[in-house]
């Protein structure tokens, strides 16, 4: 299996009661415990409170000339048209008609030029801002803010809907710092209600601390966590997390079935709008996923289906955080791993291309209405030089996103392996940000 991106579900992980009676001599409550993501860390950037970010994360590399930065009357634009946006003179693909009513709210970065181009490590480059490093695992955007700031929710404050093979990790902040997984927001959280009476539920908790416990601890450091070991303060966060009213943010079918047809009636549509509610009640960082934009073949059919979903859930999501007045306090930020070649293959499809896509930033400190960047009609698809106008690296991406979110980039962490290193090594992008 493979350690950076782990699958989703390990049959290895699942106890039984049985099992978990036969090993501790207690019952702990398993699955919610693994998953939670605890911070307890003081702010790292004292006075410098950060915000939250909504990451819509697309999963199989979009593509930039079926979204953001289309080319119809050029060879490589395929069946894509382009229509007007509510920016004055940007045009965006016709697959995406209501985002381009929301465009006044965003920075468009059409010239992002990467070095993977393969899904894996692309993907890491893209989460973490570094390219893989077999000697570290770098933390994700989310893991960061939840590191630098420890106010949140009862609930877990770094949270993925719709994982995918790819959840956000803590790296070597630690696995306190992943992503807390959730599926389908229509379906219950699962792990989080007990399955017994109250007396019964009270007698395995007291199980859990004065047995359970006991036996995890032995041979431990005797300083770890003050004499705890992980799993005591998991379990805390789980008793904490069950009982709390905050869950009520997961469940969107509580919305008018207005609200909801209006984010779109599918997984994603449901995703984004757990996302704002979960917002609301103080989670830091919300990853959703969508899929398939994987497009080897039959490229325009795939990408369109994919911006059918996008398109409705990404518009009604930045409307929903203007009208409760959360955008100036919430990034958004919508991308994937990579682009598509401009040539459209035999199969007619779009490969893997990292050398000039596009990425989108709403809220918190962007600046707003503005386009940088861009990619030419008549890229060379031998190579990407002198086709990307003010490329952007991925390193500058996630500069920018720290400061937009109220974090220094340069701030040092002593990693495990003893050799410090910055938040970020990229620049930031003055120009797209508002931080007057």
């Amino acid at each position: 299996m493979n350690e950076t991106f782990p699958m989703l579900c390990n049959p290895r992980v699942h106890l039984s009661r049985r099992r978990c009676l036969g090993a501790g001599g207690g019952l702990m409550l398993p699955a919610l415990a693994r998953r939670l993501a605890i911070a307890s860390e003081q702010s790292a950037d004292p006075g410098k409170p950060p915000l939250s970010v909504i990451m819509l994360w697309l999963e199989g590399g979009p593509s930039q000339l079926e979204t953001f930065d289309p080319h119809p009357q050029a060879a490589a634009g395929g069946q894509t048209r382009d229509i007007g946006t509510s920016v004055n003179g940007l045009r965006i693909a016709d697959s995406l008609p209501r985002v381009a009513e929301q465009m006044h709210m965003a920075t468009l970065i059409r010239s992002v030029v990467g070095k993977e181009g393969d899904h894996e490590r692309a993907i890491y480059n893209i989460k973490t801002g570094y390219r893989p490093d077999p000697t570290l695992i770098h933390p994700s955007i989310g893991a960061v803010l939840c590191d630098a700031d420890d106010a949140g929710a009862d609930i877990p404050r770094h949270v993925s809907i719709l994982p995918g093979g790819s959840p956000a990790r803590g790296g070597f902040l630690g696995a306190k710092f992943d992503a807390f997984k959730t599926g389908d927001p229509r379906s219950r959280v699962p792990d989080v209600e007990a399955r017994v009476d109250d007396e019964r539920y009270q007698r395995r908790l007291d199980d859990l601390s004065d047995v359970l416990e006991t036996q995890f601890a032995r041979r431990r450091l005797v300083d770890m966590q003050s004499n705890r070991t992980l799993q005591a303060a998991s379990t805390e966060a789980a008793r904490r997390m069950m009982s709390s009213d905050q869950l009520s943010a997961f469940e969107v079918t509580n919305e008018p079935a207005s609200t909801q047809s209006e984010f779109g009636e599918n997984p994603f549509g449901r995703g984004c709008l757990a996302a704002v509610r979960l917002i609301e009640v103080g989670v830091r960082c919300v990853e959703v996923t969508l899929g398939g934009w994987d497009s080897h073949v039959n490229n325009h059919a795939l990408q369109s289906s994919a911006c059918e979903q996008l398109d409705p859930a990404l518009a009604a999501l930045l409307k929903r955080l203007q009208e409760r007045g959360l955008l100036e306090s919430t990034l958004v930020v919508c991308g994937g791993e990579f682009g598509r070649t401009p040539q459209i293959n035999p199969a007619g499809g779009r490969d893997h291309w990292p050398h000039g896509f596009s990425t989108f930033l709403a809220g918190g400190r962007m600046r707003r209405g503005y386009v940088h960047g861009a990619t030419s009609a008549a890229i060379d698809v031998t190579g990407p030089a002198g086709h990307v106008g003010e490329p952007v690296e991925i390193a500058d991406i996630h500069a920018t996103i720290h400061t937009a979110l109220g974090l220094d980039p340069a701030y040092e962490y002593d990693t495990p392996i003893g050799r410090p290193i910055a938040r970020s090594e990229g620049r930031v992008l003055t120009e797209c940000l508002d931080l007057a």
